[in-house]
């Protein structure tokens, strides 16, 4: 039993070692415990990990009973008990090494699952972050392109309000002008108007003369 023991701590220093350091056969070890402790794994090692501490009690039992008998003796020790003393002791140790040793292996490989999880949990923060900057760079791109696209559109209709600006401008002064030359026009009219009938009248006075001094040359 004691080489079962010792065989058991060495292999459990083993695991300890693996799991510090970064190799492919920590990897391996932390699938293989993942596995053992899916399904009926955990109780399993539950089972054994009680019957360990049964025995060790036992064993502490033992020890407590062999010292009290030399207690009883009045101090007498006796060859036969002292190698019992000491093998139960031995066991004691032993087993108490790997219940602790079985203990460390289970916190260490629970942290390093936590770590990983944590890791990639970060990773996938770290690309959805990544992705949101490039999607937000892009969206910000995108916006200046459309107003780059805006401002020249904006010179454009600025340009093309000055250019009908100046057209309604011209416009309006070639209506001022036509306005002004329709008005001397009506103007020249009333004019000429007012001379034809001044003209006419002079005929009429004319006229009025020109048969009164026939008239009298006839009579």
């Amino acid at each position: 039993m004691i080489q079962l023991l010792f065989t058991l701590i060495f292999s459990e220093m083993a695991m300890i070692l693996l799991f510090v350091f970064k190799t492919p056969l920590r990897k391996l070890l932390i699938m293989s415990l993942d596995r053992i402790k899916r399904g009926r794994g955990p109780v399993m090692v539950k089972t054994v990990a009680g019957t360990v501490f049964v025995v060790l009690m036992s064993s502490v039992y033992s020890m407590v009973k062999i010292q009290k008998r030399w207690i009883d003796d009045g101090g007498a020790v006796n060859p036969t008990d002292q190698v019992l003393l000491g093998k139960h002791l031995l066991e004691a140790t032993l087993m108490g090494s790997v219940l602790f040793l079985g203990l460390m292996i289970d916190r260490l490989h629970h942290y390093i699952r936590e770590l990983r999880v944590r890791r990639k949990t970060m990773e996938d923060v770290k690309k959805q972050n990544r992705s949101f900057e490039d999607g937000k760079v892009e969206e910000t791109k995108a916006l200046e392109a459309e107003a780059s696209t805006l401002r020249e559109k904006l010179k454009q209709l600025e340009s093309e309000l000055e250019i009908k600006t100046k057209e309604v401008n011209t416009s309006e002064a070639n209506a001022v002008a036509l306005s002004k030359q329709s008005e001397g026009f009506l103007l020249e009219y009333d004019r000429l108007l007012e001379e034809n009938q001044n003209l006419r009248s002079q005929l009429q006075s004319l006229d009025l003369r020109f048969s009164r001094s026939t008239s009298k040359k006839n009579t």
